[in-house]
């Protein structure tokens, strides 16, 4: 009855039913048992009906059950109404107060007290969720009216089943400060930040601490009234993102499904407190991402805060489907998380994603889901959220778990699909070949994808009968196997058909193009991949895309980036796989992996120009590399070809023959980027494909170069043993080649792994070889950086002497080189030994070029984490004017950037008191 009662008023299939009461795998026997139920049901509904008023009803609809009542005779939704209408009211009003208590007065006892199982739970968190968002919207007016006794009477109990829920507290204090025990108010933000300590390692946040600011200085006031439930706007530092792909051209029919898609939008997020989940799911070629697109480009306006868009690549056959170690720091980062902010964990990534959403207007879009678990991670757990998920499977999972809304897209009826038509080639020309007209809707199967392939050719044929089209489709012949997972055999045929004829109808060179876009391993590609691709000038590549989007072949993605829909996918795939084309896609792929490892290795270098060259093989005929002009435009190519680039590692390092192409090569040049970026998953499962290829071809320079990078990758993900076997390896590999400069790397990438285990004696030792070693080759920024790196280990140890002379060594020839990093990496390191010598004041001197320095490269964190140093130093030295302005200017970006893990920075700034309480995450210092 509760798995009924939840959509009153909707009707709930069977298979939802089951899940909700016996989970993801019911029971042999659950239908029947569940036919008991609904037949117990209905007597219970009966005996108790009234005649005087409507009788509730369960009734059969739509493969499964409708309760028919009133969904205010259900206190769930009268209660989510209650605070919807609330929300309406006149800010402060009698009427609000009203409201909210009636809201709040449903609540008695637990929700569904007495049942079990993973919806049940799953819904009570929910709920009791929403009460606590309403308990604070609803304390905060009263404090506003003046009835700050009931909310101090009630709001202690709450808190104490709830006592890390800032907004409860907040108000407690509020009210407590309007009734004259502002002492009170002040020890209850000391317990609070005392418990969030003790249990969370985290101070309280922005809003608890300009609260309690207030009521030190004598100006806190009731809150102002809002629309509940409160939503405090997370701080960013980057706008609103817009990552919706291109609108869909000339856009036909559908017009229900869209509207079913505005109902669902204007009943979720405007008369509730959740966020929304839709489900629009249909057979491939149906036009699911085209309606997605296309609706989430007409509600834009109404999510201010951003529109995002992930496509999940759930039934491509080049690549599996994409996972949330992939997906997350992609979204992270597209909200405008930096790098060196980014966690590392999935579950610490899937909390920030969540958090950075929370009271915010964000449409989030991920197309092509294969299954419920691949979607769970990227769903918002706030209201004012909306998350569309196509897929070609019903996703029943996150309809019974999560209560999404489904739409099902099926054809296009007949006379949506003469529409499109019309839209396309015109009205005359369909209304005077009626009959050609139907034959060409029949064998097209009423997919979208196979109409709008097919009218691209009348389009641009003004005098081409349709009748002759029709019979074209008709006689058109293919027999490839790749399409046999799609529909039915009738379906099959017809869609093969028209890829056939429409394929048939180009150029020989369009042709060729399109055969080899299927052996591209990525999900879309830029116009210079496709010359490299097809060993053809870019320009004439360019014109031969343009052609294959006119005929409605390839989509141009975003502007200058193109992408091929699964099927079609799949059929350029077949078509390169034939006998006659083997020679050809060889060609291919050597020219793709080619041009990625030229283009990446080219932009490595203007991320990282101090980075030892590697001899890379000589360009193959028919490939232009790109050349990134600076820094950003490096930044730039990175980030739009970073799936491409994975795909191409992945395919490389898990082919069945052995690879020509040196995979370790690439993966070093994207090395740079994933480590920057945050990618530490990506970049240890590129190392692991890299790997591969290198046993499998016997290269050793390669395998030692992969261990290397996987060791590294190790050391970010906080997998210490495994990051010491591969570094181990790597360093005995090196040895073998007689590498002296890579052993010398290795020893500092040992280094850095001892001193995250805090092995500082282990970590001095593999930093002392290194220097050795690159002391011996006149590698002077090696050397630069060990020098750093053995002084800052010494200052760990105890030594801050030996750390200054070290230090001003490595400062030295940082200058002299060039190299700004390094300078305020070193500059920081001289500040600490020289703070813990007790020289406050030319630590404090240090500390200052480090911050300028930092502040130059544009590096907010760091310039944020050596301002935090340079607060305790001045701090150590009795400033405390001094020592609060820099704790505040710390706090201040670190708020600005809106990371809310900030382990180290928010500890030290902890111990100068609550004037300075940030949040953003830390590395260590000074390692170089």
């Amino acid at each position: 009855m509760a798995a009924l009662a939840v959509d009153a008023g909707r009707a709930v299939p069977l298979e939802t039913l089951m899940r909700r009461v016996w989970g993801e795998d019911p029971p042999e026997g659950a239908r029947q048992a569940l036919y008991a139920h609904v037949a117990r049901i209905r007597r219970v509904l009966a005996d108790d009906g009234d005649a005087a008023v409507h009788t509730p009803r369960l009734l059969r609809r739509d493969g499964g059950y409708l309760l028919d009542t009133d969904s205010q005779d259900v206190d769930l939704h009268r209660f989510h109404r209650l605070v919807a209408d609330a929300r309406r009211a006149r800010r402060g009003g009698a009427e609000q107060v009203t409201m909210l208590r009636e809201a709040l007065d449903l609540w008695r006892g637990e929700p569904l007290t007495g049942l079990s199982g993973e919806w049940v739970s799953r819904m009570r968190d929910t709920w009791q969720r929403h009460r606590l968002d309403a308990v604070t919207a609803w304390a905060d007016v009263e404090t506003a009216v003046g009835n700050h006794a009931v909310v101090i009477g009630r709001l202690p109990e709450l808190i104490g089943e709830n006592p890390l829920v800032e907004p409860l507290v907040a108000a407690l204090m509020r009210a407590l400060y309007e009734a004259g025990r502002g002492s009170e108010a002040l020890e209850r933000f000391a317990e609070t930040r005392k418990r969030l300590a003790d249990e969370l390692g985290a101070d309280p946040g922005a809003e608890l601490r300009r609260l309690h600011q207030s009521i030190l200085h004598g100006a806190a006031g009731p809150a102002e009234a809002t629309d509940p439930p409160p939503t405090a706007r997370p701080p960013r530092s980057a706008p609103a993102p817009a990552r919706l792909p291109l609108d869909v051209p000339a856009f036909t029919g559908r017009k229900e499904e869209l509207a079913q898609l505005d109902g669902i939008l204007a009943e979720g997020i405007g008369g509730s407190a959740v966020a929304v989940v839709s489900v629009l799911s249909g057979s491939a070629g149906v036009g699911k991402t085209a309606v997605a697109v296309h609706w989430a480009h007409r509600v834009a306006d109404w999510f201010q805060d951003g529109r995002l868009y992930l496509n999940l690549h759930g039934f491509e056959p080049s690549r599996p489907p994409v996972t949330p170690a992939e997906a997350l720091p992609r979204l992270l980062e597209a909200l405008g998380v930096l790098p060196q902010h980014m966690p590392v964990g999935l579950e610490a990534q899937a909390g920030l994603y969540r958090g950075m959403l929370a009271g915010r207007r964000i449409l989030v879009v991920l197309d092509n889901a294969r299954d419920a678990e691949q979607v769970r991670a990227f769903l918002p757990g706030s209201p004012g959220c909306f998350t569309l998920v196509t897929s070609r499977n019903r996703l029943s999972g996150l309809i019974a778990l999560e209560g999404a809304r489904s739409i099902v897209l099926d054809v296009l009826p007949a006379a949506e699909c003469r529409r499109l038509l019309v839209r396309r080639i015109g009205a005359e020309r369909v209304m005077s070949e009626p009959l050609a007209v139907d034959e060409i809707v029949s064998r097209c199967a009423r997919l979208p994808l196979a109409l709008v392939i097919v009218a691209a050719r009348p389009a641009n044929e003004p005098r081409l009968a349709l009748a002759r089209l029709a019979a074209e489709l008709r006689d058109a012949q293919h027999s490839p196997d790749g399409l046999d997972s799609f529909g039915d055999e009738n379906t099959r045929t017809d869609i093969r058909a028209v890829f056939s004829w429409s394929y048939g109808t180009l150029s020989p060179p369009a042709a060729r193009m399109f055969r080899l876009l299927g052996v591209h391993p990525g999900p879309d590609l830029s116009v210079a991949a496709a010359a490299s691709l097809a060993g053809l000038p870019v320009e004439h590549a360019g014109l031969l895309l343009t052609a294959l989007a006119d005929s409605h072949l390839v989509t141009e993605y975003s502007r200058g980036r193109y992408v091929l829909h699964d099927l079609l996918r799949m059929y350029a795939a077949e078509l390169a796989g034939t006998v006659h084309a083997a020679d050809e896609t060889r060609a291919a792929e050597d020219r793709v992996f080619c041009h990625y490892l030229h283009s990446a290795h080219a932009a490595d270098r203007m991320l990282d120009p101090y980075r030892d060259p590697i001899a890379l093989p000589p360009v193959v005929p028919g490939v232009s590399p790109e050349h990134a002009a600076d820094h950003g435009a490096a930044l730039a190519w990175y980030t739009a070809e970073h799936p491409a680039l994975l795909a191409v590692v992945h395919r490389s390092g898990t082919a069945t023959r052995a690879p020509d192409a040196p995979v370790w090569q690439l993966t070093r040049a994207l090395s740079t980027f994933l480590q920057r970026r945050g990618h530490w998953s990506d970049w240890a499962t590129a190392q692991e494909a890299a790997l591969a290829a290198a046993l499998r071809s016997a290269s050793s320079a390669g395998e030692a170069d992969a261990h290397r990078g996987l060791g590294r990758a190790c050391t970010r993900l906080m997998r210490t043993d495994d990051a010491l076997t591969h570094l181990a390896r790597a360093l005995d590999l090196h040895k073998a080649l007689g590498d002296r400069t890579e052993q010398a790397h290795t020893h500092l990438d040992l280094a850095r792994l001892h001193a995250r285990r805090d092995a500082y004696a282990e970590a001095l030792a593999c930093a002392e070889e290194a220097l050795d070693q690159y002391t011996s080759l006149g590698h002077r920024t090696g050397q630069a950086r060990a020098l750093n790196s053995v002084g800052w280990y010494h200052a760990q140890l105890g030594d801050h002497r030996r750390c200054v002379v070290l230090c001003g060594q490595a400062l030295v020839l940082f200058t002299e080189l060039g190299v700004p990093d390094g300078q305020a990496d070193t500059w920081d390191s001289l500040g600490y030994a020289h703070q813990h010598l007790g020289d406050h004041h030319q630590a404090a001197a240090c500390y200052g070029n480090a911050v300028a320095l930092f502040h130059g490269l544009g590096d907010r964190y760091f310039e944020a984490d050596v301002l935090a140093h340079l607060s305790e130093c001045h701090r150590a030295a009795g400033e405390a004017r001094a020592a609060r302005r820099a704790a505040r200017r710390a706090a201040d970006i670190l708020d600005e950037l809106g990371v809310p893990d900030a382990d180290g920075v928010r500890a030290r700034l902890r111990r100068l008191g609550p004037q300075a309480a940030p949040g953003g995450p830390v590395d260590t210092p000074g390692d170089g």
